[in-house]
């Protein structure tokens, strides 16, 4: 059922708060202001506390959230944000801070910034790292950016970024962004890099080569040794997309792999809140012979004392307004403290763990079209069940009405009619065998009763659309 609007809830005279009487002096605002600002009539909604508490909470139980149940969506790492990092972030302490505030009144807060940084240059094997980008895809650009003047301090005007067809979506988009020349490489039968397809296209005019480890089939480029030395032998640097890192955390760091540079996704690996336009943070961690080139302020220690340090010749500059989504650095803060080294260590387990359970329930009944072992996601194809009928977003359509959130569809491209599932470690067994129930027997709808699967949703508020004519004539407002 629809929930009415707020206005179709008022009625004269409910009330749910009074205001005291005025008790200042009236002004004449046709005396202050030009008439045509002025409004003449308010037609304000007059509404009782519990119209709006019940209009809200209705209006919020039409939501999916992680907090509702399985978010699968692969290579967005969509894991269950803990509560406590919440209240964390809520301390009045932190929360009331204001960044124009000297160094000497912000110590604690600048420790944590610092403490955080250095964390994440552990874990990833860089060798400094700055938290002011405030999303994955900013880091990319932030890191783009380094390259091109990292070149042309070499007096070197390159101009290729190679990205993998298995990369994360945003690589092409951000290389462009920054200026770049993008140049597709293929993937091999294995789903992982051809280093002879490499080797044909990088030279002396190839920037970098941004990589997704595991890439985003959830397979592990196992070469990636020797991707590396390709690189680095025609003088290109190796950038590392941190969207899939909850796959490797506390097993293997992509600078021991010889990356040079590399983005984190706060807002996927670490726990924070994530998309709805914001809250993200993307940090950007690089190898010691890149750190001139960080975005400034840089946050050093001397002795005891923690401040910002301005004068950096060799910066790209600012990216960010002050330090970074503070808020969310917070979080990300709390979640490593929590669990340390050894937890770290334990979510990637648990995470590699899930989604290969998942996977071998669901490759005999959905296409596998990679049989290299996955690690924390893996990627099925519906061309069995497109056979008899019914496509893809026929199926993420159809989970809707068993209260399931759909994986990411039709990605990545090398894959037909793609379903691509990150279960996470969040998830407990219970869950797991409720979406491999759900995504079986809508297979068997197929075969039984094709046009309640092609026909869904039924169960939502919103029912099935004319795709057309959304795509066509989209109604971006109301």
């Amino acid at each position: 059922m629809s929930e009415p609007l707020i206005k179709e809830y008022s009625s004269p005279g409910r009330k749910g708060y009074s205001l005291p009487p005025l008790d200042v002096p009236d002004i004449n605002l046709e005396g202050e202001l030009n008439p045509k600002f002025i409004r003449q009539q308010l037609d304000l909604p007059e509404l009782s506390e519990v119209d709006v508490a019940r209009h809200f909470t209705s209006l919020s139980q039409k939501n999916y959230g992680v907090d509702s149940g399985i978010y699968p969506l692969g290579s967005c790492t969509m894991k269950y944000n803990p509560k406590i990092n919440e209240d964390i972030a809520r301390i009045e302490g932190l929360s009331n801070l204001h960044p124009y505030q000297e160094d000497k009144d912000l110590q604690g807060s600048l420790k944590i910034l610092y403490e955080l940084k250095n964390n994440l240059a552990e874990i990833s094997g860089m060798d400094e790292v700055t938290l002011q980008p405030a999303s994955g895809a900013h880091g990319e650009l932030t890191a783009l950016m380094i390259i091109k003047r990292y070149f042309k301090d070499k007096g070197e005007e390159r101009k290729k970024i190679v990205v993998p067809d298995s990369a994360h979506g945003t690589n092409p988009a951000s290389a462009a962004m920054a200026g770049f020349e993008v140049v597709e490489l293929k993937s091999n039968e294995r789903g992982m890099i051809d280093l002879d397809k490499l080797r044909g296209l990088v030279d002396e005019d190839t920037a970098a080569l941004m990589l997704t480890n595991p890439n985003t089939l959830g397979i592990f480029e196992r070469e990636i040794l020797e991707v590396a030395e390709i690189v680095h032998g025609v003088g290109g640097l190796l950038y590392y997309d941190g969207a899939n890192m909850n796959a490797i955390m506390g097993y293997v760091r992509p600078g021991d792999m010889d990356f040079d540079l590399m983005h984190f996704n706060l807002h996927k690996t670490f726990s924070t809140p994530h998309g709805g336009g914001g809250p993200g943070s993307g940090p950007v961690g690089v190898k010691k012979f890149l750190t001139s080139y960080l975005p400034k302020p840089v946050l050093i220690k001397e002795g005891n004392f923690f401040k910002w340090e301005y004068h950096r010749p060799h910066s790209i500059g600012r990216v960010h307004s002050f330090y970074g989504n503070y808020s969310v650095i917070l979080r990300a803060y709390a979640y490593i403290k929590a669990l340390g080294a050894d937890g770290l260590r334990k979510v990637t387990e648990n995470a590699v763990l899930n989604a290969n359970y998942m996977k071998a329930k669901l490759k005999d009944v959905y296409y596998l079209p990679y049989e290299e072992d996955s690690l924390h996601e893996f990627v099925l194809s519906a061309s069995k069940q497109k056979e008899k009928g019914a496509t893809t977003l026929n199926i993420a359509k159809r989970l809707l009405d068993y209260g399931q959130y759909a994986p990411t569809i039709y990605f990545p491209l090398v894959v037909k009619e793609a379903l691509m599932i990150e279960p996470t470690e969040t998830e407990n067994i219970t869950t797991l065998n409720k979406f491999i129930a759900t995504m079986i027997n809508i297979s068997r709808e197929i075969e039984n009763n094709i046009e309640i699967v092609k026909n869904a949703p039924h169960n939502t508020t919103i029912k099935k659309l004319d795709e057309v004519k959304a795509a066509r004539k989209p109604d971006l407002r109301w």
